[in-house]
């Protein structure tokens, strides 16, 4: 399975003026749709993941939002695979762990600016120099 495109069609950011109780921060990923097509540029079938991408800061504070499509140009076999599980809208772990790590790494990146823009705690911690211990 290689991943040939990604687009996001969606990206919303919301906050409330003040935090109220504890800050918990949640991310989510659901696939929304998984579409059989054709491109241009290849003679077989590509699937079109449709998906939501969240960053939830509980109690309602605030929420970042990405909607989007990843192509994916599976073999044959995988084709049939996946397919044929979203029926029960279900994507096998061995496709669907290296779709979300993709769908991660370009997400949590721009969730990352939009949550600095807006003045929001980050969803990630950033890693931090220590100073050096004296033995």
């Amino acid at each position: 399975m290689q991943i040939i495109g990604f687009n996001l069609t969606g990206i919303s950011v919301n906050r409330k003026e003040k935090i109220q109780g504890k800050l918990e921060i949640k991310q989510n990923i659901n696939i929304d749709d998984v579409i059989r097509d054709k491109i241009n540029i290849s003679k077989d079938e590509i699937l079109k993941i449709n998906f939501t991408f969240n960053v939830n800061y509980e109690s309602d504070f605030a929420k970042v939002e990405f909607k989007g499509i990843v192509l994916l140009l599976p073999e044959k076999e995988e084709l049939r695979e996946i397919t044929k599980n979203w029926k029960k809208k279900k994507i096998p772990e061995k496709f669907r762990v290296p779709l979300f790590n993709f769908i991660m790494s370009k997400c949590n990146i721009k969730a990352l600016s939009l949550e600095d823009e807006m003045a929001l705690p980050l969803h990630i911690p950033m890693p931090k120099l220590a100073p050096k211990k004296q033995e």
